[in-house]
């Protein structure tokens, strides 16, 4: 694993530790070790060089100390910055923002995933043509990114590359367009099925999937269906969507999204409001998040600030607690209005939420007594299958039932509604 020193500058933002801690977190997904963290206080980056002079020696002293060959810096550098950065520490410099695409561009699997992040990470580079000559992310992106950073190669080559990157990212845009619109396809058909859906949103490494993966188990779905999990901050940047059905028939759609992160590119934004659109049009929104770590409430602060930022607003929110059982202080499973404390990895605890679930989502469910002639089996058969029957006698005019329906069906089953 390569060695990289981590190095930001402390003006003043909000939660700045918090931040460097995530940094060195998103340098271990991508791979690089962490070898030492530098910070200077000051009251804005110097505009040439980010940090000062006596800073930068310092960092280029480490780094051969330590030998290091990466400087990963706690934010997204000017492309006069990153240049001056790389002339005068001869170290690889990458910025937050590189960062996190080169960690989404590993992860990406689904075509419409690779896609935005080929949109992304194009983006980010059309400034930054002559300045990340040392930077061996650039390899990663699509293209024919190795001529791109030659230095001194002329203002015409200059322009030709600019345009050749400028015509790849309109070629990207238009096939990912035709993605989107395979997918709308998709949606349409589920909301067709009047199901509620439900959407897992939250920091990355929460534990959404392990969460998803539970409530799948607890009902019985087939082990093909559980998503895939690990330990790793975006250890998926695709969309899972399942059907979920309860014990009482009562049916859902879950979806497991993308995971957050604080400062996200705004590069990525674009590409989250696709990603995140079955949060978007979500009937109710789980916000998963780790109660084990002390910066949970900045999480939650990051996850909602970056669902506003693509227009994810008005749904209604559970806010769940997960990792409960890392934390001998806390008790679980508890509810405290729209809040619960669980574990993923506890079936009591996942039988809690799933209740929550229900209470929130079926809430305009009404319990009727019908009375179904024989000869109207049909009906008979959409209630035992899509409804939680509380009870049936067998009358001489036909099957007396008495079940918990939706709105939907009881407008299908009004004329048999009976009175007792």
């Amino acid at each position: 694993m390569n060695g990289a020193i981590l190095a930001g500058i402390d003006y003043g933002q909000e939660n700045f530790e918090y931040t460097m801690n995530e940094l060195a977190a998103l340098t271990q997904a991508a791979t690089i070790k962490p070898e030492l963290t530098i910070t200077q206080k000051l009251d804005k980056p110097v505009s040439a060089t980010y940090f000062g002079s006596g800073k930068l020696n310092e960092i280029k002293n480490a780094a051969t100390a330590k030998d290091a060959i990466d400087l990963i810096i706690n934010d997204e550098l000017t492309p006069t910055q990153l240049r001056n950065i790389e002339d005068q520490t001869n170290l690889t410099v990458i910025d937050r923002t590189a960062l996190i695409l080169e960690i989404f561009a590993r992860r990406a699997h689904t075509r419409e995933a690779k896609l935005q992040v080929q949109i992304a990470s194009l983006q980010y580079r059309l400034p930054r043509l002559r300045t990340s000559s040392l930077n061996r992310f650039d390899q990663q992106t699509a293209g024919s990114g190795g001529g791109f950073t030659s230095r001194g190669s002329g203002e015409t080559q200059m322009e030709l590359n600019r345009r050749t990157i400028q015509n790849q990212i309109n070629h990207l845009r238009h096939q990912l367009k035709e993605v989107e619109q395979e997918e709308q396809t998709k949606r349409k058909a589920r909301d067709r099925s009047n199901l509620k859906t439900v959407a897992l949103v939250g920091y990355t490494n929460a534990g959404k999937s392990t969460t998803m993966n539970g409530l799948l188990r607890l009902t019985g779905q087939d082990e093909e269906k559980q998503v895939f999990e690990k330990n790793m901050l975006f250890a998926t940047l695709d969309t899972s969507v399942r059907k979920i059905q309860f014990a009482d028939n009562k049916q859902i759609l879950l979806s497991d999204t993308v995971g957050f992160v604080s400062s996200l590119p705004h590069q990525l934004v674009e590409a989250f409001k696709t990603t995140l659109s079955e949060a978007a049009q979500a009937d109710l929104l789980i916000q998963v998040i780790d109660a084990s770590d002390p910066h949970a409430r900045e999480m939650v602060k990051t996850t909602e600030k970056t669902l506003h930022e693509i227009g994810v607003t008005g749904i209604p929110m559970i806010y769940a607690f997960n990792k409960a059982d890392l934390e001998p202080q806390l008790s679980y499973p508890q509810i405290a209005g729209d809040q619960i404390t669980f574990s993923a990895q506890d079936d009591e605890s996942l039988n809690l939420l799933i209740k929550m679930i229900k209470k929130t989502l079926f809430a305009d469910f009404e319990t009727k007594t019908y009375l179904i002639p024989f000869d109207q089996g049909k009906y008979l058969e959409q209630l035992n299958s899509n409804a939680s029957v509380l009870n049936t006698d067998y009358l001489a005019k036909g099957t007396l039932i008495t079940a918990e329906v939706s709105p939907a069906t009881a407008g299908i089953l009004q004329k048999f509604e009976h009175s007792n």
